[in-house]
């Protein structure tokens, strides 16, 4: 195991952000595979579990940056056109158009939705609130934007479309399960082995949107 040592005026803390880090195989696997984050296992693990990316023709990528997600979609679905959002500046992805804005700008989903040009296949969300450390507020914050992420994406996905977003731990609370479940087939959460043990991430995998009618 990899030790760092604890350079003058560097917290405790981030030694040991820096050790797991560096001790870390999925860092490793991203670096020889020319992923740019970690995170890209996550995408690859819940693929592999629930074919979200096979036959997809649009994808939207909510948090993109750095850009990892976006990158496996690339991969898996090379024909796929990919329109992604962050207000991080993310680095230019070869068939990705990249809006930097707030995806809760009110002028967010209109660029999104010229972006690509017609309805989705799929929309990803790896979006999080910045945490204020106390844990109500961290998870009504966040919800927020998986309720956001809900909205948008029952305006752009065709039927038999897919909504995954990234959910603290207990998952997406039970109103807001019952509301994907008017839209959606099935409703089911997940935690990939890439999403380190003790975080407390999760996914909420919507699939089978029966479109705008149905709502």
């Amino acid at each position: 195991m990899k030790r760092v040592r604890t350079a003058r005026g560097r917290k405790a803390s981030s030694t040991r952000w820096l050790e797991r880090q560096l001790n870390d195989p999925y860092v490793r696997r991203a670096k020889a595979e020319n992923y740019r984050s970690r995170a890209a296992y996550k995408l690859l693990e819940l693929d592999e579990k629930f074919g979200l990316l096979k036959g997809v023709n649009a994808v939207v990528d909510l948090g993109i940056a750095p850009g990892g997600w976006s990158q496996v979609v690339r991969r898996r679905a090379p024909g796929a056109k990919v329109a992604g959002i962050d207000l991080l500046p993310t680095d230019p992805i070869d068939g990705v158009t990249i809006v930097q804005l707030d995806f809760m700008d009110d002028d967010a989903p209109d660029k999104l939705r010229e972006a690509l040009g017609g309805p989705a296949d799929l929309v990803l969300s790896d979006m999080a609130a910045n945490t204020v450390g106390h844990q109500q507020t961290d998870h009504l914050r966040t919800m927020g934007l998986v309720e956001a992420g809900l909205e948008f994406a029952c305006e752009v996905l065709r039927p038999g479309g897919a909504y995954v977003a990234k959910v603290l731990a207990g998952g997406a609370d039970s109103s807001l399960v019952g509301e994907m479940k008017r839209h959606f087939a099935t409703v089911k959460h997940a935690k990939p082995p890439a999403s380190r043990k003790g975080s407390s991430e999760w996914y909420v995998v919507a699939q089978g949107f029966k479109g705008a009618a149905d709502g």
